[in-house]
């Protein structure tokens, strides 16, 4: 699937992960509501019925509802630094869009990390991460690498987390950095121990008719992304911080 293409006036061409985080606006179908806040979501399992017109039989379906609690002090304390970040960094800035780019980052990244392919992890993840990521993955059983894994139809939540603004002064020129913690929560049907991921959420999702039911998990990750505002500084988003609880901590 092709990318949207990344409004820049930078001379150096734009990296995968910039050009996925900042999409062009034309081409964004943005959700009807997206006031959902930073806390950990409240998921049940529903059942869906659908009839064929040519008289099949009806057909059974789950699918995992996401219901998000709001914390108003966590709310008001976001909007503040998304505020802070359009009137001092980017006035393009939007938070909507920007949580768009960062769950199609998490999924194109957990499937290279699943695969092994450190190598094409050049230019997205921070290049001192890389080395962690591969030792730890290394010594990681299959079933746990597989499960790092998260296809874009199995996210099933995506939230902003912790939001950062900082300052370095300790060289010649002052720096200045933004940095926007996400965090998901996806399914997987990676065949797992029981015992392996105590504590996760197990989920039985019919996949077709009646009696065919396959089971998955409900896994979390934290990933940062990071990105330098100094002035003639190329305007990339990295990621500095990987997280998948109970596999990759």
């Amino acid at each position: 699937m092709a990318l949207p293409v990344l409004r820049s006036c930078c001379a150096r061409p734009p990296t995968l992960l910039t050009r996925i985080l900042r999409p062009e606006r034309s081409v964004l179908v943005r959700p009807a509501n997206r006031n959902l806040t930073p806390v950990p979501p409240v998921l049940s399992s529903g059942r869906l019925f659908s009839s064929h017109r040519d008289g099949e039989s009806k057909k059974q379906t789950q699918k995992v509802v996401v219901v998000g609690i709001p914390n108003p002090f966590i709310w008001f304390r976001t909007r503040i630094y998304y505020f802070l970040i359009r009137a001092y960094f980017d006035k393009e800035f939007n938070i909507e869009e920007f949580t768009d780019g960062a769950k199609q980052a998490f999924s194109h990244v957990s499937q290279l990390l699943s695969r092994s392919q450190f190598e094409a992890l050049d230019g997205l993840v921070a290049k001192d991460l890389i080395g962690k990521l591969e030792e730890k993955c290394n010594n990681l059983p299959p079933g746990h690498r597989e499960a790092l894994s998260a296809e874009p139809d199995e996210i099933m939540y995506t939230t902003p987390g912790d939001v950062g603004i900082y300052y370095d002064d300790s060289g010649k020129n002052s720096r200045k950095f933004v940095s926007i913690l996400m965090r998901f929560w996806y399914l997987t049907s990676a065949k797992l121990p029981e015992d392996s991921l105590e504590g996760t959420r197990v989920f039985q999702v019919a996949i077709g008719g009646e009696g065919e039911a396959e089971t998955k998990r409900l896994l979390t990750a934290n990933y940062e992304f990071q990105r330098e505002f100094t002035k003639g500084v190329p305007p990339d988003w990295t990621i500095t911080r990987i997280e998948h609880s109970k596999l990759l901590d």
